[in-house]
């Protein structure tokens, strides 16, 4: 009953995207079938006809249709059978070229309809789903799952093309013979229901395969990522063993699936032959079939035997596809219950423009709201437009998950956000968010020119606006002095570039935007003191033209901040001016003083 389920499940879900293309294609097969019919029945006849075999014909149910060939000589008779024949088989030919392209663009058209389905899902899930799961897990079900369902949908509409041409081929068996063909179905099913074992092995050998793609990717992503760690710690070998063990599991899992398939495969085989050799006994000794009966139904259960072996091989490869089809899904529904907008993607839409300030109204937040622990409480804070606000505090006391509430990437448990006196609702997200522009203490750049990564962010830039950009974050110079200028590739992640140089493209690109709210991350922290100053002379230039937000780990850069606000255990324990805060006794006085004392 499982093995029909599992069937269902992907009919199910192929109808969902095709609707009625793919029963159109089951009509089409319909007709192949019809097809093949035909020229089985035609080959009794042409044996007949040609005196190789004297068979006695009348018996069959079908010969009159073919009795105006009596009025023809056995040589013209013939030709117009082959003739006949002929053009069957064409039209057969034909007709399975058609259901090849048209099962090409259901299998690929369904690949696809998954993938843009969960990137989308992907899009529009809150922050809080990001942070509670493993990127490289997210990438593996992109990549290699959603692909491994391709070869599913593959395997279903074969066995859809088999099972509509055996049952019309089991229907004309029945027509000419009922007692031998009830006699093989019945050996067929009871084969089937034999093998059901391996279909359960095939299923779980599945469930391995996730779990073993899952965990090797996120393996290989995370030693590629820490590679200079390695390299430097001498950790090379023990990564060794780690691949070895892992890759050996992997190969343990495909000889195992290859076992389970050529063992079903195997029995099939030799079923086959101790079938056949039982049914021609007891069609001969016990139903007394005449010649040509006897011909017509070998013929036709040499061709639907294979048939039945294809149907486990279709169902063993549906097995093995089908929890790489459920986890996909999964993704899709664990998205779907933390979408954060459920707008479609409109690159037309109209940026807020920000002008009284944006609110942080009594708010609190957990990552985990099974424990008591809050990584911010109480927080009310008023971020003025046009002024900078400078957030400061140690490591953990919350200056990053309150960046992420004011960007709205998180929404507050109890209290709000408010922008402008209005309450920051998903609504608003994407107009808001336009007016946005981020940089991260770690820069992220895509690996290609330049150019095209500060295009990302404004499509129709000019050559002159860019470099206007560059030359604001202080990295006109050294890109004028790369190979290609703004059209050299970076590598990945910008590998090719310093950390200092990798973070002024992103201040470029940030300010090429043109945003109402810039957001300043520790975003000077890779830079040298002379680029550090340039930038923030060049910021200071930004004053009283947009909303600016900085962490700073560096106390010395935000002197020009019109309002600094101190976190210490996700609460705000100081705020006010910077003069104001160094001199007052309080947390950031004494943070101040070590940084003097430490340079």
């Amino acid at each position: 009953m499982n093995d029909i389920k599992h069937v269902f499940y992907f009919l199910k879900q192929i109808h969902s995207h095709t609707g009625a293309v793919l029963y159109i294609n089951i009509l089409a097969m319909t007709g192949i079938g019809l097809l093949n019919g035909v020229s089985i029945l035609l080959l009794i006849p042409m044996i007949s006809m040609s005196g190789i075999i004297n068979m006695d014909t009348n018996e069959l149910p079908f010969m009159g249709v073919f009795q105006f060939l009596d009025s023809f000589s056995v040589t013209i008779g013939l030709l117009i059978i082959l003739a006949i024949y002929i053009g069957i088989a064409i039209g057969q030919i034909l007709l399975q070229r058609h259901i090849t392209i048209r099962n090409a663009e259901i299998q690929q058209g369904f690949l696809r309809f998954l993938q843009i389905e969960t990137y989308q899902s992907l899009l529009k899930a809150n922050w809080d789903f990001f942070i509670k799961k493993r990127r490289s897990d997210l990438v593996h079900i992109l990549t290699a799952e959603i692909s491994r369902t391709n070869a599913g949908t593959q395997s279903f509409l074969k066995l859809m093309a088999s099972f509509i041409i055996t049952l019309l081929q089991v229907f004309l068996a029945f027509w000419l013979s009922p007692s031998i063909t009830s006699f093989v179905l019945l050996c067929g099913v009871f084969l089937i229901f034999i093998n059901r074992k391996f279909l359960r092995r095939t299923l779980a050998l599945g469930k391995q395969n996730v779990e073993l793609g899952k965990n090797f990717l996120a393996g290989i992503t995370d030693q590629i990522n820490g590679m200079k760690d390695i390299k430097s710690n001498s950790l090379e070998e023990p990564r060794m063993d780690w691949y070895r063990s892992m890759t050996k599991q992997i190969q343990d899992q495909q000889v195992n699936y290859t076992r389970v398939k050529t063992t079903s495969q195997a029995y099939y085989k030799i079923a086959s032959a101790v079938f056949i050799a039982v049914f021609v006994f007891v069609a001969i000794q016990l139903f007394s079939a005449q010649a040509a009966q006897l011909t017509l139904i070998i013929l036709i259960f040499s061709r639907l035997w294979p048939r039945v072996s294809g149907f486990q091989t279709s169902m063993e490869q549906i097995a093995m596809s089908l929890p790489s089809l459920q986890i996909v899904q999964s993704l899709q529904k664990q998205t779907s219950e933390m979408t954060e907008f459920d707008k479609e993607f409109d690159q037309s839409v109209e940026p807020l423009q920000i002008e009284h300030g944006i609110a942080c109204n009594n708010a609190s937040f957990r990552y985990d709201k099974q424990k008591e622990v809050f990584a911010l409480k109480d927080i009310h804070l008023f971020i003025p437009a046009n002024k900078i606000t400078a957030i400061v505090g140690k490591s953990g006391a919350g200056k990053s998950t309150l960046i992420d509430l004011l960007m709205g990437l998180n929404l507050p448990e109890t209290g709000e956000i408010k922008v402008d006196g209005m309450s920051l609702t998903s609504d608003r997200i994407l107009s808001f968010r336009s007016s946005l522009s981020y940089v991260s203490q770690d820069p992220f750049l895509f690996n290609t020119t330049i150019r095209e990564n500060l295009l990302i962010v404004a499509p129709h830039a000019t050559d002159e606006a860019l470099m206007e950009a560059l030359e604001f974050a202080s990295a006109a110079e050294f890109v004028n002095q790369l190979p290609i200028g703004l059209d050299t590739v970076i590598g990945d992640r910008g590998i090719k570039l310093s950390g200092g140089e990798r973070q002024r493209i992103v201040l470029a690109r940030a300010i090429l935007r043109k945003p109402s709210v810039l957001v300043l991350d520790e975003a000077t922290s890779a830079l040298d003191t002379e680029n550090e100053s340039n930038i923030q002379e060049a910021i200071g230039r930004l004053k009283g033209k947009m909303t600016i937000i900085v962490i700073a780990h560096r106390l010395s850069t935000i002197r020009d901040a019109d309002q600094v606000v101190v976190l210490e255990g996700g609460k705000i324990i100081q705020q006010g001016e910077y003069n104001q805060l160094s001199a007052a006794k309080g947390v950031f006085r004494k943070m101040l003083h070590r940084q003097l004392v430490g340079s």
